[in-house]
């Protein structure tokens, strides 16, 4: 006699986390950078499904049968753009009638970056370089990096779309024709074109923020339900990324003058960003294999310009890094990770991630 009158009294509350659970959208996303920010916005609603996984490069990724499910299945799929990950726009074939596919590098006040050309860079005459100005005009001055509306942070990246790209472009080639000449053939017999835009941008805090407002729009349209739940958390997700910003930036001014080498070419938005900028990439941006001939520049280039620093990456053979730099004084112990390889996931990887690549650049300065 007990059951019967168990059922009735037990069956809502068994229902009501099931109903609440299925109002929010099934998401997706590309790398560990990304799958942070969104949960970030979901919160305690949801989490994101992360397609490709810890330690993989997202330049070349073959998908789990388990990944390509939660592709299929989710209701919006946000990825950092098709230059960084070309295999993932013939997947997203398998998205359902009516999901929501969002480009993040496309999103609305997202600042671009050329793909900068050769192996080695003007880092320090970067100076007069109009990104650089802007840098000083803005981001030291008051830190307004999260101050202005998005107005203002769209205008900016309507301007670094359009005239700022082509004077980007037009800047790294006057300075690196040479490098054009040596390694454009070579560069394209990986089938990669190494022009256009850099896809590297979530390095770039002020480009989390604005994603973190794209984000929060996409999934309050497909839940309105939660919609104000959404906009709150990346509000508040802003308001960290303005702190981190601003300690970040105070934390660097001991590494502005620092002089290192990375392993590929996927810092430029951090290093426009907080003014520490590069000497030179191994690796091309896709991190595909070196010429010859861009390994002798590099060489060249630790040895006219005393290079202090040469960074790892946990995705890749050290060994290329301590066949290049045998026999010299550079640090080659200092690991720069633009992925967050070991970090666990969650909305803290972001900031994370980050906060590793200034400890780096300061542990350059050290010796």
């Amino acid at each position: 006699m007990k059951k019967p009158l168990l059922r009735p009294l037990c069956l809502p509350w068994l229902l009501t986390p099931a109903i609440a659970v299925a109002d929010v959208p099934n998401v997706a996303v590309d790398i560990p950078p990304v799958h942070a920010l969104v949960a970030q916005v979901m919160g305690e609603l949801g989490s994101p499904e992360l397609v490709i996984q810890p330690g993989a490069s997202p330049h070349g990724y073959s998908m789990r049968p388990s990944e390509a499910q939660a592709l299929a299945s989710a209701d919006a799929v946000f990825w950092v753009s098709d230059s960084l990950t070309p295999w993932l726009e013939r997947a997203r074939t398998s998205l359902a009638d009516g999901a929501r596919e969002v480009e993040l590098m496309e999103a609305p006040g997202t600042v671009t970056l050329a793909y900068r050309q050769g192996a080695t860079f003007e880092a320090h005459d970067h100076g007069d370089h109009e990104d650089h100005e802007d840098h000083e005009d803005h981001d030291h001055d008051g830190h307004e990096h999260g101050d202005h509306d998005h107005g203002e942070h769209d205008e900016h990246g309507d301007h670094d779309h359009a005239d700022h790209d082509h004077d980007h472009a037009d800047h790294d080639h006057d300075h690196a024709d040479h490098d054009h000449d040596q390694h454009t053939a070579r560069d394209h017999e990986h089938g990669h074109a190494h022009d256009g835009m850099d896809p590297h941008g979530w390095l770039d805090p002020v480009n989390a923020k604005a994603w973190l407002d794209t984000i929060a729009t996409t999934l309050a349209e497909l839940d309105p339900e939660h919609a104000a739940t959404y906009r709150q958390n990346a509000a508040n997700g802003q308001a960290d990324l303005d702190e981190l910003i601003q300690r970040l930036d105070n934390q660097l001014d001991d590494a502005r003058g620092v002089r290192f080498i990375v392993f590929h070419d996927a810092y430029q938005y951090f290093e426009n960003r907080f003014a520490v900028p590069a000497s030179g990439a191994i690796s091309l941006g896709d991190a595909s294999d070196p010429s010859p001939a861009r390994i002798r520049e590099i060489q060249t280039r630790v040895s006219d310009d005393n290079i202090q620093c040469v960074f790892r990456e946990p995705q890749f053979n050290p060994a290329l890094i301590d066949s290049v730099f045998e026999g010299t004084e550079v640090n080659t112990s200092i690991v720069m990770d633009p992925l967050g390889v070991d970090l666990d996931l969650g909305p803290g990887l972001y900031s994370q991630l980050l906060q590793r690549l200034a400890d780096g650049m300061t542990d350059c300065t050290k010796g």
